[in-house]
């Protein structure tokens, strides 16, 4: 079980380390430029992929971590 939860921690961390960097968007809200703000931006393709993967791994994480807690 433990085995299971550390492929799941290496998954997860590649996973989030692939993700398109959604800071910097968030950065243009102080400087002024919250047109972007306020578009409608759909995530498509691989991106779309990524974050769902990203949830999947994450509910994982969690789960065995909470069935490792109950076990120990």
């Amino acid at each position: 079980m433990e085995i299971a939860l550390l492929i799941v921690c290496i998954l997860l961390i590649a996973i989030v380390l692939l993700q398109s960097n959604k800071a910097s968007d968030a950065g243009q809200i102080i400087t002024g430029g919250n047109e972007v703000l306020f578009q409608n931006q759909k995530e498509r393709g691989v991106e779309l992929l990524i974050t769902r993967l990203t949830v999947l791994l994450g509910i994982a994480f969690f789960v065995l971590s909470f069935i490792l807690f109950i076990i120990g």
